[in-house]
């Protein structure tokens, strides 16, 4: 007896089998690829103390930048977490990790290619302090050529002024150097008026250290890794830019304009 053929395949069932399978795999990629994409969306975003710009309060993460950058990313619907951390840390994070932005960051020409920007956020002064009793007489900033001047570790200060060529003598906390201008370690203090005012108000210094010159007005931003997708920044700047004409902007800035009291 000649033994049964094998049943054959309709090739039109063989065709619509294989279409199933590959309509199963795309929607498989599919699924892999949007889960990717959340997860690089899933933004982390460092800051420093800062004050009124980023700072701890009573446990709490809070001030003009932070507020709106919470609000920024309330109204964007995309995950983040917001970490505070000593600025060199935090600055080298962002260029390191492509889910990582860091604020306030100012933004300069050096600074310019190696981040995605979202902002600005606030406007910061630079200024140097001086004793009270020193017999220093600054009208611009070349006047300081000779004198040492305390920075803040990477910060966008210490970066000009070591660009410049100024003598500086840089601190791994900015609190430490209005002691060291206390103690005539430095001659100059190199700062914005809101950091001083809240050292020297928090320390009775006010009779002691005062404003010598305005070297700068700067933008503070939010860099982000050159990872993090534009359509990701281009969504933080729109809805950063609808807070200034809904007036949420203004009203985060109205918070703490009598900040710290």
């Amino acid at each position: 007896m000649r033994a049964p053929h094998p049943p054959q395949c309709n090739p039109i069932e063989k065709g619509v089998t294989m279409l199933r399978s590959q309509a199963i795999l795309c929607m498989l990629s599919a699924a892999v690829a949007v889960q990717a994409k959340e997860t690089v969306d899933e933004l982390l975003l460092t800051t420093e103390e800062s004050p009124p710009f980023n700072m701890m309060v009573n446990g709490k993460i809070v001030g003009i930048a932070v507020d709106k950058m919470v609000e920024v990313m309330s109204r964007a619907k995309l995950p983040y977490t917001l970490e505070m951390l000593p600025w060199a840390r935090a600055y080298q994070m962002a260029l390191d990790k492509p889910n990582v932005c860091v604020f306030s960051t100012t933004r300069t020409a050096e600074r310019e290619p190696k981040f995605k920007w979202v902002g600005p956020l606030a406007l910061n002064t630079w200024m140097l302090y001086r004793l009270v009793d020193g017999n220093i007489q600054l009208n611009t900033l070349e006047d300081a050529r000779s004198l040492r001047i305390g920075t803040y570790n990477a910060d966008a200060r210490d970066v000009f002024l070591r660009a410049k060529g100024f003598n500086v003598d840089t601190a791994v906390n900015d609190a430490v150097n209005p002691r060291k201008l206390l103690a005539r370690r430095i001659d100059l203090w190199a700062t914005s008026p809101f950091e001083a005012n809240s050292q020297i108000s928090a320390n009775g210094w006010s009779g002691q250290i005062v404003p010598a010159l305005t070297f700068n007005r700067v933008e503070l931003y939010l860099a982000c890794n050159l990872g993090v997708r534009n359509e990701v920044v281009d969504k933080l700047n729109v809805i950063l830019n609808g807070m200034s004409n809904d007036g949420a902007a203004v009203a985060i800035d109205r918070r703490y304009e009598r900040w710290p009291n």
